[in-house]
């Protein structure tokens, strides 16, 4: 029976994880993994995705019933999507050996799952794998259904997006922009290089949310205030963009970004916009859509290959890592170093 190194959740935080001292957040161990049974296979994880979201999977007194995804237990591999390469496969009819799938591998370098929950991944010539992890995986999809349907943005809307430079927002840009036309979309990002790096994807305008003019240059940016905001940050400046709201205007809420670390979360001290407004208010997961990954993967497949996203080595951040490094470098999710998706390539 071989044996896998994995990555546990040590310690649950109430504020940033911690990698080291006496009670770090992540601890390196190894388990036995089980031969594969006639329906399953035997999993090498290659590339892990790095996530925001994976924050509020390990917060603590959890109530596993407000959530979207079961908790992360003390003492079980810290959970994670990956893609993997099958070294063992029960039925190799149905999953040869060497293919490539999506899979919920966790932190662990080997695993055994049901084939029947493996999403095959195909190879295109000239991309790069951790774009099915980004732009054609569980981001796009994200992007694609919060703007397009949670939000209903149209050709007639001004949509404001918030996070503009990570994975999600980079796509939530291309897609409202390039794909469904909206007049004018403008992306908030952390710094001038990012904010350039935004336009470039095809937003009017991207502001710097770390300047000390930031307010105002939304409140510039938003004259006569906008139809449609995609929200993934949460905290002060959701608060600010309650403000900048057109009646009956639309929010998808993706994300909290900015509250995840904190032990006292931003509060919203201009909701009554919410009522005086009446605007709408709609939080969202991409699971709640996950029977239409393929359809969408194939239609921003196709929308790439027409030339009209762009799809390339700036939409993603991968960085090589060996796997003990794994909790570090997804940790830079949170120090706002990356542009695009965050993918963790694992090297020997």
């Amino acid at each position: 029976m071989p044996s896998s190194n994995q990555w546990i959740l040590n310690s649950k935080p109430t504020d940033l994880p911690t990698l080291e001292g006496p009670s770090p957040t992540f601890k390196l161990t190894s388990t036995d993994i089980p031969s594969p049974s006639s329906s399953q296979a035997l999993l090498k994880t290659i590339m892990l995705s790095n996530d925001p979201a994976q924050r509020t999977w390990i917060v603590p007194n959890a109530d596993p019933e407000r959530l979207y995804a079961p908790p992360v237990a003390e003492g079980a591999p810290m959970s994670a999507f990956g893609l993997a390469e099958v070294v063992e496969t029960g039925s190799p009819d149905q999953l040869p050996k060497g293919s490539i799938v999506l899979a919920s591998t966790n932190w662990t370098e080997y695993s055994v799952h049901e084939i029947k929950g493996l999403q095959v991944i195909k190879p295109i010539e000239g991309l790069d794998l951790g774009h099915f992890l980004g732009a054609f995986g569980f981001t796009g999809l994200t992007a694609y259904y919060g703007i397009k349907v949670v939000a209903g943005a149209t050709k007639e809307d001004t949509v404001v997006v918030s996070g503009a430079a990570g994975a999600t927002g980079s796509m939530v840009v291309q897609i409202a922009k390039k794909i469904l036309g909206c007049k004018r979309v403008i992306g908030i990002a952390g710094t001038d290089e990012k904010c350039r790096w935004v336009e470039k994807l095809g937003a009017d305008v991207c502001i710097n949310y770390k300047k000390d003019s930031f307010e105002q240059d939304l409140i510039k940016q938003t004259e006569g205030f906008v139809e449609v905001y995609f929200d993934n940050v949460g905290g002060s400046i959701l608060d600010l963009m309650l403000t900048r709201m057109k009646r009956n205007g639309r929010i998808a809420a993706c994300g909290t970004i900015s509250n995840y670390n904190r032990p006292d979360p931003i509060d919203l001290k201009n909701f009554f916009e919410v009522i005086s407004m009446r605007l709408h208010i709609n939080g969202f997961i991409v699971l709640d859509y996950i029977h239409k990954f393929s359809d969408v993967v194939a239609e921003l497949t196709q929308a790439w290959k027409e030339g009209k996203i762009i799809v390339d080595e700036s939409m993603q951040t991968v960085v090589e890592a060996k796997f003990e490094d794994v909790p570090n470098v997804w940790m830079k999710l949170f120090e706002g170093g990356n542009t695009g998706k965050l993918c963790t390539k694992i090297v020997s």
